[in-house]
């Protein structure tokens, strides 16, 4: 595995392991609130490769690396793995390629920007289509997620570091658009998905949430009321309830 910066929440012995993992721009500290909401578990969290305190071992070359990188923090415990946005995708592929070590999955708000009728506005969009540079393109996907108003209040020293960012997120978003394909095959995902959304998210973020609870055998669909797409940080609790959820179905109930 690379240099990744990763935390440990210890709970119990012999409790279950979780492992969560951020979506782009983001990193693991968002996670830190439901972290401590699971303290009976134990919980790891990591900053995927080229954010946060992983910044220094740049971005993925491929989405492949994601998965790879996800299964050294998983080791060979096997571990619930909960993702939220393109974080759901790398559990899911996770998943789909290592079952034995990954018996359940939430993915919150998992982008499926391979079909044809994902929206080419999305944040991740905008993002991958600026020509001005991967800086550049950070800080459109920014702030397209908080709005100017709030992107503009960040300090100087948090503006730089996502953007400094970039190059880790326009990598992982075009490892994922056509002409590649999707990176799990859904009809035959061998563990049971829980699939989570706001309701205050974007039409396209439930979309996928219902497709993918529907695509899955055994598949849910579950929302969080009151939530949009960041969740894990404006509604740690109920975000730790989904959490909750994917560890009772890795346990068959």
């Amino acid at each position: 595995m690379a240099d990744l910066f990763v935390a440990a929440h210890d709970g119990p012995a012999g409790a279950r392991r979780v492992v969560l993992v951020h979506g782009s721009l983001d990193r693991s500290s968002a996670f830190a609130r439901v972290a401590r909401e699971l303290a009976d578990l134990r919980v790891l969290r990591y900053d995927r490769r080229g954010y946060g305190r992983s910044l220094a071992v740049g971005p993925a070359p491929s989405f492949d690396t994601q998965v790879d990188d996800l299964a050294s923090v998983v080791g060979d415990e096997p571990a619930v793995v909960a993702g939220h946005s393109l974080g759901g995708v790398v559990a899911l592929a996770f998943a789909a390629r290592h079952p034995e070590r990954a018996p359940a999955v939430l993915a919150y708000e998992a982008p499926m920007p391979w079909l044809a009728w994902w929206p080419s506005n999305t944040a991740g969009g905008l993002a991958v289509g600026d020509e001005s540079g991967e800086a550049d393109a950070a800080e459109v996907f920014m702030r397209r997620i908080v709005g100017d108003d709030r992107w503009e209040a960040l300090p100087e020293a948090t503006r730089a570091q996502r953007r400094a960012e970039g190059p880790a997120l326009v990598a992982e978003l075009r490892s994922l658009r056509p002409p590649n394909a999707a990176p799990f095959d859904a009809a035959t995902f061998p563990v049971p998905v829980v699939a989570g959304h706001g309701t205050e998210s974007r039409p396209h973020h439930k979309e996928s949430a219902r497709l993918l609870a529907e695509a899955v055998p055994g598949g849910e669909v579950l929302t969080i009321d009151g939530a949009s797409h960041g969740a894990h940080l404006t509604h740690p609790q109920e975000f730790a309830a989904l959490v909750r959820r994917a560890v009772r179905r890795a346990a068959g109930t």
